[in-house]
């Protein structure tokens, strides 16, 4: 099938930020009094809303975060992402040839406006975006799981949600796609590969260069990745 849109998940797909970002955040939240390692963070966290995190910790402990803890965990992550941050390997060879072909993509992620503009302009792929490609959670007040981000990218891009296809490395944001009536190609770099095809994932691919071929119908997942 040739898809009419292209859905790029940000963390994790084009940039490398999850290692980060969790590390961060099992910091913060232990520091805060709710100890969480970092696979812990991975597990629960990766690919949600920050407000799926104060969700989270308020069921679990009764208790409510402080009123600035976003600001303080966005204040850390970006002043991380500044030092550390890459693009995933790969990925800008991919973006490059879906715009050569003349494919349409965009981005949908659960991070706010600012992280990821931080993040695509510190790894050299804001350009291939621009502004009015960026979508955020923070454009429909609900993320991941829930359907509404990736179906206010595809309206606002003009496609319908069974012509597009979300590209994605999280539990939830596979869900997510599911939930939209989209095909969705789980990247199992983080999350491993029966966790994504448990949650619905159409294929699931391990190196970027895999997924032109995917996207293009070309490809089949490797072996070892649907055993």
């Amino acid at each position: 099938m040739r898809y009419d849109l292209v859905i790029f998940d940000n963390d994790g797909v084009l940039v490398d930020s999850e290692p980060i970002s969790n590390r961060v955040l099992a910091e913060y939240l232990t520091e805060s009094g709710h100890p969480t390692t970092y696979e812990e963070s991975v597990r629960d966290y990766m690919g949600g809303a920050m407000h799926r995190i104060h969700d989270v910790v308020l069921e679990r402990s009764g208790e409510r975060l402080p009123a600035d803890f976003d600001t303080t965990f966005h204040g850390r992550v970006f002043e991380a992402f500044r030092r550390e941050l890459e693009p995933v390997a790969g990925v800008g060879e991919v973006l490059g040839k879906l715009a050569a072909d003349g494919d349409a993509f965009c981005v949908a992620s659960s991070g706010s406006h600012e992280r990821i503009r931080v993040g695509l302009k510190k790894s050299g792929l804001f350009e291939r975006f621009g502004e009015e490609r960026i979508f955020s959670s923070q454009d429909v007040g609900r993320g991941k799981p829930e359907p509404d981000l990736f179906l206010h990218a595809a309206r606002v891009m003009g496609v319908a949600p069974e012509r597009c296809v979300v590209v994605e490395d999280s539990v939830l944001g596979v869900r997510a796609a599911v939930a939209a009536g989209m095909d969705v190609y789980g990247f199992t770099a983080m999350t491993p590969s029966a966790a994504l095809w448990e949650a619905g994932a159409t294929g699931l691919f391990a190196e970027m260069s895999e997924l032109p071929g995917l996207l293009h119908g070309a490809g089949e997942p490797s072996a070892e990745l649907v055993e």
